[in-house]
């Protein structure tokens, strides 16, 4: 009985350390490309941030699914907005493609594409009402480890500027949502 109780102890200590540090399985072939991000939290002040009106948006990326799957979850301004994104390799498709799902209720699907070491998605915006209806993007890591991204959008039928900023890895910043 004491063996037993141990041996519970144990594995509610060891299960307690892997939620707390993560467990990261092999990505499938597929999903290669993306391990320079995995297993790293950004932190980015996007472009059109103000002092008076600060924009920081925070990301976690980490292998899902036995490695079949990376999940992204991010948080702007401390969970003002933010949503979570499950790239996957589709093998009936043969391509990689995403689902991103947001706290304002509208989701995405989305293709992804590598050209060299930067990936390329264009996004269908799904229960949106502020008239974006697509978004193309794009996002690479620079040499210094930082993960650049930018955005247009299809707003209301006229591609416009989006969103621009450089990601810096911040292994203490956390993803909040309210």
């Amino acid at each position: 009985m004491i063996m037993k109780k141990y041996s519970t102890f144990l594995q509610a200590l060891c299960l307690l350390a892997l939620s707390t540090v993560g467990f990261s399985a092999d990505l499938i072939p597929e999903l290669k490309n993306f391990e320079p991000f995995v297993g790293k939290t950004y932190r980015a002040e996007f472009a059109n941030s103000t002092p008076e009106k600060p924009v920081v948006d925070v990301s976690r990326w980490e292998t899902h699914l036995n490695g079949k799957a990376v999940r992204i979850e991010h948080s702007i301004n401390d969970g003002a907005y933010g949503g979570e994104t499950i790239i996957f390799w589709d093998s009936a498709e043969k391509k990689i493609r995403y689902f991103y799902f947001t706290t304002e209720g509208f989701f995405t699907e989305a293709e992804v594409i590598f050209e060299g070491d930067t990936f390329v998605s264009r996004e269908v915006v799904k229960g949106n009402t502020g008239g974006v209806s697509e978004v193309k993007a794009k996002a690479w890591l620079n040499e210094d480890g930082s993960l650049r991204v930018e955005s247009k959008y299809l707003k209301d039928g006229k591609w416009v500027v989006g969103h621009e900023a450089t990601y810096v890895p911040a292994p203490n910043a956390k993803v909040i949502f309210k």
